[in-house]
């Protein structure tokens, strides 16, 4: 019995280092989701591995709040907790596992519940999403609810990455654009979209329209002249080549506006004014005026002069790299004359204003010439025996139909060996004939009047000889006279006798 009692105090150490190894040795583990959609059901489950049953967990938030309880009976069996994800429901969670006395705490794990989007739509800075060209524009992805977001920006449809699109600026739900250019323009849409457990949802927005304005250019005039009946009207005509609409035009006839148009559609306007050949009307200008804009054209004189003066039709061959003819241009120079009419002629028939016509066979022909510069330059692309002939052209007003032709002469135009090798003085491909023609001239003229002045100093040395009294005379032996007649002709020996004898010389 004094045995039994003895090993008491030993028996409740051993008791007590059992429960305190028990209680050490108790660790739970809890698992569960760390981030949960609103409104939807999660699980959380516990574990105390290697611990005798019964079991005991409790499911803890926050460290403070019991939010639900379970009991393992059988041993090595989670305990299961069930909740409805609720705006309350992100915190912290622990789970406690008590048994035989013995309490453990688990890891904690975070849960955060995210809001899907909802009601998405775009933004922007300026509103409307009208801005011009170079200016700043910011567009932002916006919801009513939603956390956790990520945002996809689409352009015309095509989904806007920094690697396939330099021009756009990233950051969040923003999309900037620093400095806007035409190509700017077009639809502009966004996703708002968040991801759990591999489950994604999604808010798409509507589509929004940004337009770039474009600056308008420098407006430009010009103005005609048409006749009516025995009358004439002018029209002046005011455009820009660039700009965004809407625009204002208007006219002013020595600074005194006298038209104003404003348009909607189109970049150009015309304005009736009255107008009389030959007489100055005014000085002219266009004005062009936005929102954001008011520029002036250049003044431009409304003063239409007839045709007339003197018409001239210049020739020039053209050769190709290796000095072979390849075809003759032919330029109608008109005196004067605001709208000049220019119709040319080939052996006295028109040519037709087009480069195909109609033979008597019904049959089209090509032919072998072309108009440029409002038919003033006439090209023969080839010279043969139907192309060559005499040209020549006539002009008169472009306003009326009926005025008189003011013509030039005619110019021979024909093929013959023109190449460059054959001309003297030839150094460049498209040197022209009719220069070259001028130059040979002159030179042949120069030399025709050297050749003149030498032979008039020729004959009149030889007239002053022979008018000369100081001539010197031929020497006769006059101790026989009869030996030599004087009408008849010295022998070639006598000649030469009487020109060693004689101290006198001819020149």
């Amino acid at each position: 019995m004094r045995n039994l009692l003895d090993l008491l105090p030993i028996l409740a150490l051993a008791s007590s280092i059992i429960e305190i190894s028990g209680s050490v040795s108790l660790h739970p583990v809890l698992t569960g989701p760390q981030m949960a959609y609103l409104g939807s059901r999660v699980a959380f489950r516990c574990i105390a591995a290697d611990s005798p049953p019964p079991v005991t967990y409790e499911l803890m938030q926050d460290g403070a709040f019991l939010l639900d309880t379970g009991t393992d009976l059988q041993g090595e069996q989670p305990a299961s907790f069930f909740l409805k994800v609720t705006t309350t429901s992100a915190g912290s969670y622990q789970c406690r596992a008590s048994t035989g006395g013995s309490t453990g705490v688990s890891n904690i794990i975070n849960l955060s519940v995210v809001t899907p989007a909802l009601n998405t739509r775009v933004t922007s800075e300026p509103f409307p999403p009208v801005a011009y060209e170079g200016s700043r524009l910011i567009l932002k992805c916006t919801v009513t609810q939603g956390s956790h977001l990520s945002y996809t920006w689409f352009f015309n449809r095509k989904e806007v990455t920094s690697s396939n699109s330099p021009l756009f600026l990233l950051n969040g739900n923003t999309l900037v654009v620093e400095q806007l250019t035409p190509e700017h323009a077009g639809f502009y849409s966004c996703i708002a979209w968040s991801m759990v457990q591999d489950i994604r949802r999604f808010s798409a927005s509507n589509g929004v329209q940004v337009t770039v304005k474009v600056y308008v250019s420098k407006p430009k005039i010009s103005f005609s002249i048409s006749k009516e009946g025995d009358s004439y009207q002018g029209n002046v005509t005011c455009w820009s080549t660039r700009g965004s609409h809407p625009v204002n035009l208007s006219l002013s006839l020595d600074d005194k506006e006298v038209g104003s148009v404003p348009t909607t559609e189109s970049l150009a306007a015309w304005f009736s004014v009255a107008m009389v050949p030959g007489l100055d009307m005014g000085v002219a200008r266009c004005r062009v005026k936005t929102e954001m804009q008011e520029l002036m054209s250049e003044p431009v004189t409304l003063e239409v002069v007839p045709v007339g003066g003197d018409v001239n039709v210049e020739v020039e061959y053209l050769y190709t790299a290796d000095s072979t003819l390849a075809a003759a241009r032919l330029r109608c120079l008109v005196g004067r004359g605001t709208f000049p009419h220019i119709s040319w002629l080939l052996n006295d028939s028109v040519l037709p204003s087009v480069e195909t016509h109609v033979d008597a066979h019904c049959q089209s022909v090509q032919t072998h010439f072309a108009f440029a510069d409002n038919r003033q330059t006439l090209i023969l692309t080839k010279l043969d025996s139907e192309e060559s002939g005499y040209y020549r052209c006539r002009v008169r007003d472009d306003y009326d139909d009926s005025g008189p032709w003011v013509g030039s002469i005619a110019v021979l135009v024909h093929y013959e060996d023109r190449s460059l090798n054959s001309m003297p003085q030839a150094t460049h491909p498209t040197e022209t004939t009719p220069k070259a023609f001028t130059s040979m001239t002159e030179t042949i003229a120069i030399a025709f009047c050297c050749f003149l002045l030498l032979m008039m100093a020729v004959g009149i040395t030889c007239i002053y000889r022979m008018f000369d009294p100081k001539q010197a005379r031929p020497h006769i032996d006059m101790t026989n006279p009869d030996t030599i007649p004087p009408s008849e002709p010295r022998s070639r020996s006598g000649e030469q006798q009487a020109e060693n004898s004689s101290t006198d010389y001819d020149v």
